[in-house]
C-alpha cells in the first residue's frame, strides 16, 4: 500500500463509471457501496478494506480524511454528528451508516473538474491514492 493507512479513516470517491468494467471490480465497488460516479464513502483502514482499495485503484481516488473537512461536509448536508460519533467512525467502532444514516454520500462533481480520469494522481490525474489532498477534493465537491 502507498502509505500506512491501517487504523485510519479513509475517504473514497468513485471517479470512473460503469461501462466496460470487469465483473470482479464491479463486485468490489458494490461491496464498498460505490455504485455511481461522485459517490463517497468513509471506511476504516482494515486489512480487507485496504485490499479492496488496491483492487479498485483505477476507478477510485482515496486518502486520509481529517475531522475538520468531515465536520464541514456533514454540517453543509444537514447531518448532525457529534465528536464521539466522529471518533467512533475514525476508530472503526461504528460504520458510516450508523453515524450518518446514509451510505454513500452523493457528492457534486468537483469545481473545475477532475484532473484526468484515466491517469494516476502522481502522474497528474485523479485516480488512486492522494493522501491528505483528498480533503481539497471533498471541499471542491461539497
Amino acid at each position: 500500500m502507498k502509505a500506512n493507512l491501517e487504523n485510519k479513516l479513509i475517504a473514497i470517491v468513485r471517479v470512473r463509471g460503469r461501462v466496460g468494467v470487469r465483473r470482479n471490480i464491479t463486485e468490489t465497488l458494490n461491496r464498498m457501496n460505490l455504485k455511481r460516479v461522485n459517490n463517497m464513502v468513509l471506511l476504516y483502514g482494515s486489512k480487507s478494506n485496504l485490499g479492496m482499495l488496491n483492487k479498485c485503484n483505477n476507478f477510485i481516488t482515496y486518502g486520509e480524511a481529517n475531522e475538520e473537512t468531515l465536520e464541514k461536509l456533514f454540517s453543509k448536508r444537514g447531518i448532525k454528528i457529534s465528536k464521539e460519533d466522529l471518533n467512533a467512525l475514525a476508530t472503526g467502532k461504528k460504520s458510516m451508516k450508523e453515524v450518518t444514516g446514509e451510505v454513500p454520500l452523493r457528492m457534486h462533481p468537483p469545481r473545475h473538474g477532475y484532473e484526468g480520469t484515466k491517469i494516476g494522481f502522481n502522474a497528474g490525474g485523479a485516480l488512486g491514492y492522494r493522501g491528505e489532498k483528498i480533503n481539497e477534493l471533498i471541499k471542491r465537491m461539497s
